[in-house]
């Protein structure tokens, strides 16, 4: 049905004076003796557009009073007594009435109440915000890497191989259960691609091998791990943003990621300031300022063994032992961003034992060209590295993972065909997203949250 946008009503003042038709949900209601009064949200806006009644215009609205129902409006745009425009109604229809049982009532909800109800609690002012944010936060990112030359490329969600190397993978099978074969090796053969499949952990392994056609390129998907992590920052769906760069090095890596960071924050402070104040008032406190500080300085850089040493020496009684060659926890990560550096930081050479098989190995022979940024209040929000480029060091990490090579012989062959310097980074998408909104766990900035024991 046609109708205007409640957002574009609220941004152009042309409208004032005009009769126009709007859509949207009652969000509350108020019913006096000669007025009455209904706040619509249709999911463009924050702000809620108030209809005003005036019930000596023998308007037909009682139906269209509870909370939840859809309506459509037809009225005159007036400014109100606060600058703002409301509309004063001329016919009111509903489009879908609501039962009485609906939960979402004029009462603040917790987020924990909410996650029980996926399928309601986007029209909720803070996941009304959430997802509008998440939007133009894709939108930025996209924008970034096309601005700058990177081809985005779509990797299969399906793969024979673990990027990762860990095996915390989503079996992909047409079978299920079977107790006809004597092996996997059986049932594999008969499965529907004649081999073990899963869901993919990362595209980064395939974002390789167009990277070395392309020079620059980026993933934007989702990704899939069968970890079994209860936290406030895990999903086992998660949307991954993975750029790889070809004839780059371990500072170009750094330098990409800083700046994608930065052109990000920025996008979303300059296009959704209504839904940053929301987020700045109701859940963290100065989270602006917090946002414009991290953006206005240089992002610190600090190698592993020197953040190692400047956690034994903090005094700090850490809930996980500090020692050179482990890998660092959240509150490693919150100490060297927030009490050390006093902003995000680039922590780089990891010892090549907590680190992934195909990162580049440093002369040392103890350390990889790995980095992870650190950023204040979350920890980790991006990994990457230089990716090693030489084929006999490659097979030899590997080998001594006890990997099977013939399931990565597309990744071999890029060291054997003109190889060449490379690296690249992961972007968890919704971690960035709790960082610049303030909301504290990963299951409230995406639409339905997987996680261990849920699938709803």
């Amino acid at each position: 049905m046609k109708h205007i946008d409640i957002k574009n009503i609220f941004a152009d003042r042309s409208y004032i004076g005009q009769t126009v038709t709007v859509c949207g949900w009652v969000r509350t209601s108020r019913n006096s003796k000669t007025m009455a009064f209904i706040a619509l949200n249709d999911g463009t806006s924050l702000n809620h557009m108030q209809i005003v009644i005036d019930k000596s215009q023998d308007i037909s609205f009682e139906d269209a009073l509870p909370t939840g129902t859809s309506i459509k409006v037809v009225g005159i745009v007036v400014e109100d007594q606060h600058g703002s425009v409301e509309i004063n109604a001329q016919t009111i229809s509903v489009i879908g009435a609501c039962a009485p049982e609906y939960p979402l009532q004029k009462k603040r909800h917790s987020l924990e109440f909410l996650r029980t109800m996926p399928h309601l609690r986007g029209r909720t002012n803070t996941f009304n915000a959430v997802l509008r944010v998440r939007s133009i936060m894709a939108e930025a990112l996209h924008q970034y890497f096309q601005d700058r030359n990177f081809i985005y490329v779509n990797t299969p969600l399906i793969t024979g191989s673990d990027c990762e190397g860990a095996g915390e993978m989503f079996q992909v099978t047409t079978i299920g259960y079977s107790t006809e074969y004597k092996n996997e090796e059986e049932y594999y053969a008969d499965d529907f691609f004649g081999r073990r499949a899963g869901l993919s952990v990362s595209g980064q392994l395939e974002g390789e091998v167009a990277a070395m056609a392309m020079g620059k390129i980026y993933t934007f998907g989702p990704s899939f791990r069968a970890e079994n992590s209860n936290t406030p920052k895990h999903l086992a769906e998660f949307w991954h943003v993975e750029p790889e760069i070809a004839f780059a090095e371990l500072p170009e890596v750094i330098e990409e990621a800083e700046s994608m960071i930065k052109y990000v924050i920025r996008t979303v402070l300059d296009k959704c300031p209504e839904e940053m104040k929301f987020f700045d008032t109701h859940f963290e406190k100065g989270l602006i300022a917090r946002l414009e500080e991290l953006i206005s300085n240089d992002f610190g850089i600090c190698d592993y063994t020197e953040a190692i040493r400047l956690l034994k020496e903090s005094g700090e009684d850490f809930q996980y032992p500090v020692e050179w060659g482990c890998d660092l926890q959240t509150e490693h990560e919150r100490y060297i961003s927030e009490k050390v550096f006093k902003k995000a930081v680039f922590v780089t050479n990891y010892p090549k034992e907590i680190k992934s098989f195909y990162m580049k190995q440093n002369p040392d022979g103890k350390t990889v060209a790995a980095v992870d940024l650190l950023v204040p209040g979350v920890g980790e929000i991006i990994g990457g590295s230089e990716r090693e480029a030489d084929y006999d060091k490659l097979v030899a990490a590997m080998e001594e993972r006890g990997m099977n090579l013939d399931l990565y012989k597309d990744y071999l062959d890029l060291r054997r065909f003109g190889s060449v310097p490379h690296g690249g980074f992961g972007l968890g998408f919704e971690r960035l997203i709790m960082y610049v909104t303030g909301v504290s766990n990963i299951r409230d900035v995406i639409l339905y949250p997987r996680t261990v024991g849920s699938i709803r």
